[in-house]
């Protein structure tokens, strides 16, 4: 029984099954109501369904030699690149957004994949023992892993789940042991983008990374590349925000001023809103939230999930969600720290990255903190392909903890 407990991460079964739970939860209640008003399939049921499935690869992820993992690697990420490629030929469309592939019965979403595999195939890259991400060769290399789905699924377009790409890039370098200084050159660009929109705010922080530059005591050339990149986006910001989708720079209006639009393009945040404020302390009750039952909250099943939890059990239900979030990330980051393959540990961070920015994102975008943008919670929300992306990354982290000193 010892045996099995060492090898066994109960801390992260049990978060994981916690928040599983809250979202079958959550489901049943958002489409019970529906069902019976036949305007909804049973999510709750279909979701079932994956859940069985995704248990499966789990619990094979578990028993499979680490060895496998590492070597599939490449041949993982290859395959999804080749899948996202098919989608833009022969995908399915949904809500304007060409993002499914149907295989019989079954709608596949590649995107949700696409994240694990440029995980483990930058895990593979970046824990070489020759490579140095501060080096300018391999830094572009480690990004061109990152740069290709981000291309191909922004094209669907789907901007969100294209975001999860650029998250994870920064962290799984700088765990890997990217200087400091050299992540502060790689984020500027992304902050020029943002300030850009105000004059002064695009000048000072310019000035700023001038001095920077300088106090650093950067090579010419480093020091004319970035302030030239820098520049460039700035100047370039104008012309993708003309290139968003009409729909993209709606979601964004609709953030700053959702009282904008209320029976329109406002109405899901306004929603979403009122259901998570009505709820209080104790919420309205299972399957007693007036929001969820009436249909008053557009996709409750999805995106706005949170939303259903926050109204019908309250603050006490949104704390205990947020508990077992917290308690999984902090496990996969000890995780990371625990293992000693460096593979493993580098993938543990980009793992446990992935679903925060899912939680943070969703989360935010349910109370109105960020724009409408699609990603669904983790292990919450309904959806075949990212709930079961989701337990073979939960399959992975037991597998790295069991082998945790395996090199």
């Amino acid at each position: 029984m010892t045996s099995i407990y060492k090898k066994f991460d109960i801390i992260l079964l049990v978060s994981f099954l916690g928040l599983l739970a809250l979202g079958l939860v959550g489901l049943y209640s958002s489409s019970n109501t529906a069902m019976e008003q036949g305007v909804a399939t049973n999510y709750f049921v279909k979701q079932l369904i994956w859940v069985i499935v995704g248990i499966f690869f789990l619990i094979g992820l578990y028993f499979i030699p680490l060895k496998w993992i590492i070597d599939s690697a490449y041949t993982l990420y290859g395959l999804n690149i080749l899948l996202l490629v098919i989608v833009i030929f022969f995908g399915k469309s949904g809500q304007g957004a060409v993002r499914w592939l149907q295989i019989g019965p079954i709608f596949v979403q590649p995107s949700e994949f696409a994240k694990l595999a440029t995980i483990l195939a930058v895990s593979r890259f970046i824990s070489r023992e020759d490579v140095d991400v501060n080096t300018l060769k391999d830094f572009l290399v480690t990004a061109l892993f990152f740069v290709i789905p981000f291309i191909l699924i922004i094209r669907q377009p789907d901007l969100g789940t294209s975001m999860v790409f650029v998250a994870i890039a920064l962290p799984m370098m700088n765990w890997a042991g990217l200087k400091f200084g050299n992540l502060v050159l790689i984020l500027m660009p992304f902050l020029m983008v943002f300030a850009s929109f105000q004059f002064y705010t695009f000048l000072i922080l310019m000035a700023v990374l001038v001095f920077y530059l300088l106090y650093s005591k950067r090579s010419k050339f480093v020091v004319m590349f970035n302030f030239l990149v820098n520049i460039f986006m700035g100047l370039i910001t104008p012309v993708l925000w003309n290139n968003l989708k009409p729909y993209q720079r709606n979601r964004i209006k609709i953030f700053v001023n959702p009282e904008a639009d209320p029976q329109g393009a406002g109405y899901q945040i306004i929603q979403s809103k009122v259901a998570v404020g009505s709820g209080g302390v104790f919420g309205k009750g299972f399957m007693e939230g007036s929001q969820t039952q009436l249909r008053f909250l557009p996709e409750q099943h999805t995106d706005f999930i949170f939303a259903v939890i926050g109204e019908e059990f309250g603050f006490t239900g949104v704390l205990l969600g947020l508990l077992l979030y917290v308690t999984l990330f902090i496990r996969g980051i000890q995780i990371a720290s625990l293992v000693k393959n460096r593979f493993s540990s580098i993938a543990s961070i980009g793992i446990v990255t992935v679903l925060a920015f899912h939680v943070v994102i969703n989360i935010s975008m349910t109370v109105g903190l960020l724009p409408v943008t699609g990603l669904p919670l983790p292990f919450i929300s309904y959806g075949g392909s990212s709930l079961l992306t989701n337990f073979i990354m939960i399959g992975i982290l037991l597998n790295f903890y069991k082998n945790r000193y395996e090199y």
